[in-house]
This record gives C-alpha cells, sequence and structure tokens, in this order.
C-alpha cells in the first residue's frame, strides 16, 4: 500500500486488527520491509498490529535524489505514522532503521511505547568514510546496487546460512540488487553524517538493543555502547548470527522480542 508524504509515496504494509499495539518496523539499507517476514507470525498471534515502513527508494518507495540526513529519514516516519493516524508504536529498527529509530526517539518521544534497536551504530562508525565513498562510487559506475550484493550477503549472513536456507538468501540478495541508486546514496550519506552518541542519556522509553555476535559492520562493542548510555537500556546478543539476526536466527530474535513486547504491552 502507498501513502502520500511531502508530495512522494511511501510503501507501507500494515496488518493486524486495529486499535491493537502497533509494532513498527524499519529496515536496513539495501532491504525493504520483507526483512521482518520472520517476525510476522508470532506478532500477529500475539494479537499485535504490525506496520512495516520501506525507506527513501528502497522497497516500493519513492527515490530521492540527494543526500538524506537522520533527522530527515526520522520524519518520514513520523509523517508516515501521522498520515495512517497511529499515536504510539513499539518501534523495532535493523542498521540505518536503528539509526533512524534512535533519531526518531529523541525528535518524538511521547510517539513510543518501547524502543528495540538492532545490529546498529550510536554515530558515523568510526574510520567508515572511505569504505562508504568507495561504495558509492561502485554504484554510480555500475548504476545499480547488484554491484554491492555479493559483499553485502557476506557481511549480512554467516556462510552457513545459504547453505541451509538458499531460498531466502536468494530472496534478500535480490532486494539488494533491486534497491535505487538514489536510495543507497542518499541513505549511506546520512549514515556517513550523524552522531547522537551524547543525546542517548535523554531518551527515556523502554529500550532494548540486540546484535548478532558476528556482526562486524555493526559490531557487539558499538551496541552495547547504546545499551549503556539509555538509562535502563538492556542488551542482548544472538550466536551465530551476522547482521541479519532477525532473519537468520529468527528463533531467538523473537523470543527476545516477544518477551520484551510482552513485558512493555
Amino acid at each position: 500500500m502507498l501513502l502520500a508524504h511531502d508530495n512522494r509515496k511511501i510503501y507501507f504494509d500494515l496488518a493486524g486488527p486495529q486499535g491493537a499495539p502497533t509494532v513498527c518496523f524499519t529496515h536496513s539499507l539495501n532491504a525493504d520491509g520483507g526483512m521482518w517476514v520472520e517476525q510476522m507470525v508470532p506478532l500477529l498471534g500475539a494479537g499485535y498490529r504490525v506496520l512495516r515502513l520501506d525507506m527513501r527508494g528502497h522497497g516500493g518507495s519513492s527515490p530521492v535524489e540527494g543526500d538524506y540526513t537522520m533527522d530527515a529519514l526520522a520524519a518520514d516516519v513520523k509523517g508516515a505514522l501521522d498520515v495512517l493516524g497511529i499515536a504510539k508504536v513499539h518501534y523495532v529498527g535493523l542498521s540505518i532503521g536503528g539509526m533512524i529509530g534512535q533519531g526518531f526517539a529523541l525528535a518524538n518521544p511521547d510517539r513510543l511505547l518501547s524502543l528495540t534497536l538492532c545490529d546498529t551504530q550510536p554515530s558515523t562508525p568510526p574510520g567508515s568514510t572511505g569504505a562508504w565513498d568507495e561504495r558509492k562510487a561502485v554504484v554510480r559506475k555500475a548504476g545499480t546496487l547488484a554491484a554491492l550484493a555479493d559483499s553485502t550477503m557476506e557481511r549480512w549472513f554467516t556462510d552457513e546460512f545459504k547453505q541451509v536456507n538458499a531460498t531466502r538468501w536468494r530472496e534478500v540478495r535480490d532486494t539488494i540488487s533491486n534497491t535505487t541508486p538514489a536510495g543507497f546514496l542518499g541513505c549511506a550519506s546520512a549514515i556517513q553524517n550523524f552522531n547522537y552518541e551524547d543525546r542517548l542519556p535523554t531518551i527515556k522509553v523502554p529500550t532494548l538493543v540486540i546484535c548478532g555476535d558476528e556482526d562486524a559492520g555493526t559490531p557487539p562493542d558499538r551496541n552495547q555502547l547504546i545499551a549503556s548510555k539509555i538509562p535502563g537500556g538492556r542488551y542482548e546478543g544472538i550466536a551465530k548470527a551476522r547482521h541479519l539476526p532477525n532473519v537468520e536466527r529468527p528463533e531467538q530474535f523473537n523470543r527476545l522480542l516477544m518477551g520484551w513486547l510482552g513485558v512493555n504491552r
């Protein structure tokens, strides 16, 4: 489904009973709302309403040319919630989705029931500017994200995952390849220029931080830092998982998420 915001279209999927507590998902760079498929059955079974949003230039959402900021991406989430008439949500974001979640929590604390941040960063990763510039140059030259698909999958999943779930592995890889260059380039620029670290102690909403133990791109120590800075923040690691533990280890991830939402429902 599409909604209009700021003269462009944002794609969303909304399922579950109206009036139920809403869980709002934001996804990783070069992904879309489909990366949360493994979470849908337990959430709907427990009576939650589930909203999955696609970022600018990702999935079914319109691309926007130029550099993005994390605060602008967080404002997109608020705009979508306003159009849909959803007052408060349990927010769950992974990777850049978790970065957006921090920005959303800082700007809109009254819109949150709880916050779950997964495999993310509290600020631009130290020493990462060159690597991001290289990836951006590859995409500009190729004109497609397919050029980054294989290297991205290596960072996202262990070798075991491809062997045991080849179909899902291909689905995720195809989503990377189909991301628009404008969406990738804009979001990559946002990742290269943000810092919420010093403001995290002002977040008062109940916060859970989850990270795959083998995630090299958004490593456990950076996620632990987020949890340590937010008052009452809780950290949980997931063994034998890299960047997308919700896809690679859904049983462990869902157990943590459902328990957390239950406590804060």
